[in-house]
């Protein structure tokens, strides 16, 4: 058969729209779409078989309409079941939210809200209100700020407060997080000077002083910078808060504290190392305190700024900040969260805090439910220790124990590929021959989608899973 006879085979555009399939894929994107996603695969079989191929079958071309349809107008933004132990996972989106944060965010996205007006005065109010009462009230600040994240609380603190002054900071906390995000960049950004003091790996009191005393010097700030995701282990020195502190007074010059990760709780009390705290920033007398507000705070993304007031208000004013100010959805998650460390149940209804601290004995319970699960679907599985990781640049090198459901398959690269294609995509880890899963960072509500999933992702690809 000729090409010219094969492309007279093709059915019209009328004709596969009428296919019920396709009318349903109709109701569903609507019209417009329908016919456009018609119209592409039918122009790319006419180049198939102009190349040589032979006319799909009236059902093949109403699948790959269908298909057309999927890959182009699903969302590229889905909920993921996070299965490996990374309880603060950046690429996953950082820390899940409490049931009264998503409560929050609903209610105030479902109509109206004070976002900016005063119901006691009946007139224009300001947004940062709604936090700036509980952050203080948790943290001991005298004022407060909210932004979008953490780097534009960084910049908007640099630019305001020292815009073509010098920033004092330690070689050693030139630090670099995820995504390429750098100090010594947003610092150029900001406007601010980088006085870089000591070594690498050792800067001393005197670092600071040298430079303060230097004749023409004009630094503004003194700049602590949290190391985040490293440590620097061996041969070391760093100047505490309260030394910065006290020499920055002597000198009339004010320290900002970068901290990033946002601990309101001691992460001691949970057998991790201790995690710089806010409260403990600004009871040493940091002038100002930057902090992520979906780190181990446990909330959505936020950049947070508290201090003194002569330091935080001026930035309530800058320009900048409404650049970088946060949203009404955002205020309402962090609010609602702010709500939980105020009543002293963080532990408990924070997700990020409630994997944390998860029992061990709970951890394996969950385990073991799940191998009975696959083993009665005839699954080889099995139960083994390991370990979790806080992640999202908090506490480097620092891990809890665990237990972790291990699948020995023969291609286990082939299997988290697989997982991560369902529905809903499954995110695990390989260690050694085995993929495994933490119960630690799977949400309760999740558990049974990731085991449906999974057994049915197992029995699918390959009976080599089998026992």
């Amino acid at each position: 058969m000729t090409n010219a006879e094969q492309l007279r085979l093709l059915p019209s555009v009328d004709r596969l729209l009428g296919d019920p399939a396709l009318e349903d894929s109709t109701a569903r994107y609507g019209h417009h779409l329908t016919v456009t996603a018609t119209r592409e695969v039918l122009e790319q079989v006419r180049e198939e078989i102009k190349g040589g191929q032979p006319t799909p079958s009236h059902t093949a071309l109403v699948t790959r309409v269908e298909a057309y349809l999927r890959q182009h107008l699903a969302p590229t933004l889905r909920p993921v079941v996070n299965a490996t132990g990374v309880v603060i996972h950046t690429n996953l989106g950082r820390a899940p939210l409490s049931a009264a944060a998503r409560a929050a965010m609903e209610a105030a996205a479902r109509g109206y809200s004070n976002l900016e007006y005063d119901l006691d005065a009946g007139q224009r109010g300001q947004r940062t209100l709604h936090t700036e009462r509980l952050l203080c009230k948790l943290t001991g600040a005298e004022s407060a700020l909210v932004v979008n994240n953490n780097a534009g609380a960084v910049m908007l603190a640099l630019n305001g407060l020292a815009a073509g002054r010098g920033v004092l900071i330690s070689r050693g906390q030139l630090v670099e997080i995820g995504g390429g995000f750098r100090v010594p960049d947003v610092m150029a950004q900001s406007g601010a000077r980088l006085i870089e003091v000591g070594t690498t790996n050792r800067t001393h009191r005197q670092d600071y002083a040298r430079e303060l005393a230097r004749e023409g010097s004009d630094v503004a700030l003194i700049l602590r910078a949290h190391h985040s995701n490293f440590r620097i282990v061996g041969f070391t020195t760093e100047v505490e808060m309260d030394e910065l502190v006290a020499l920055g007074q002597a000198h009339g010059v004010p320290v900002m504290d970068d901290i990033g990760s946002g601990a309101l709780l001691d992460t001691g009390a949970f057998g991790l190392t201790h995690e710089p705290m806010v409260q403990e920033s600004l009871k040493a007398g940091a002038a100002l305190v930057c902090f992520s507000g979906d780190k181990l705070l446990g909330g959505p993304q936020a950049g947070i700024i508290v201090g003194q007031a002569a330091f935080v208000d001026p930035l309530k004013r800058h320009p900048l900040a409404r650049a970088l100010r946060a949203d009404k959805l955002c205020l309402a998650a962090l609010q609602a969260t702010l709500m939980h460390y105020l009543k002293g149940e963080a532990a408990t209804q924070v997700p990020v805090w409630r994997m944390v601290s998860m029992a061990l004995d709970e951890i394996d319970r969950r385990a073991r439910r799940w191998r009975d699960r696959l083993r009665r679907a005839g699954i080889a599985a099995q139960v083994i220790d390991g370990r979790s990781t806080v992640g999202g640049g908090s506490l480097p090198g620092e891990t809890l124990p665990t237990r972790l459901l291990a699948l020995p398959v023969p291609a286990p690269d082939a299997l988290v590929a697989a997982l991560r294609l369902g529905d809903p995509p499954i995110v695990a880890r390989i260690e050694g021959d085995c993929v495994v899963f933490d119960p630690r960072t799977v949400l309760p509500e999740d558990e049974a989608a990731l085991l449906d999933t999974l057994v049915d992702t197992l029995l699918r690809i390959d009976t080599n899973f089998h026992e």
